[in-house]
């Protein structure tokens, strides 16, 4: 299968990438079968520097077929070569993976209770539920003009 995917280049933490056409088995700075850009991850996004893209060549072997990593779809899609891809949605990355199995072992069994209940008791708990979120919101409006009043005082 051909992909269009980055050959890592430059020196010891001063990377830059050509964007190459490769068979998916190769080594990923490899051999590769044309080299169609360049990507410079360390310039500001600004710069006309920091990519460079054989446009022709690129739509050539998207026709061909070639699928192109998510790193250089998100490249082709900001320079309109192709649609940009639908962003990720990971919301458990930022946590460490130790807090994750803790989470999911908590949320287990909160599933497994909401599924016992069954649907009549369910429907005579919300009407109660609705009444004591009611009453609360009619106390805290008569508050907050209280503590306005205050505020003005001083």
């Amino acid at each position: 299968m051909l992909k269009l995917r980055l050959s890592m280049g430059g020196t010891k933490k001063r990377p830059v990438y050509k964007i190459v056409v490769a068979d998916s088995r190769f080594a990923r700075d490899g051999r590769f079968i044309e080299k169609l850009g360049f990507f410079n991850p360390l310039l500001p996004k600004e710069k006309k520097e920091r990519v460079g893209l054989e446009s022709d060549r690129i739509k050539y072997w998207l026709g061909q077929g070639a699928q192109p990593t998510t790193r250089v779809a998100r490249i082709l899609g900001e320079n309109k070569l192709m649609e940009m891809p639908a962003s990720g949605n990971n919301p458990h990355k930022a946590i460490p993976k130790k807090d994750r199995k803790k989470e999911d072992s908590k949320e287990a069994p909160k599933a497994e209770a909401k599924t016992e209940v069954p649907k009549a008791e369910a429907k005579k708990e919300a009407p109660k539920a609705e009444a004591k979120t009611e009453v609360p919101k009619a106390e805290a409006k008569t508050e907050v003009p209280k503590a306005e009043a205050k505020k003005e005082k001083k």
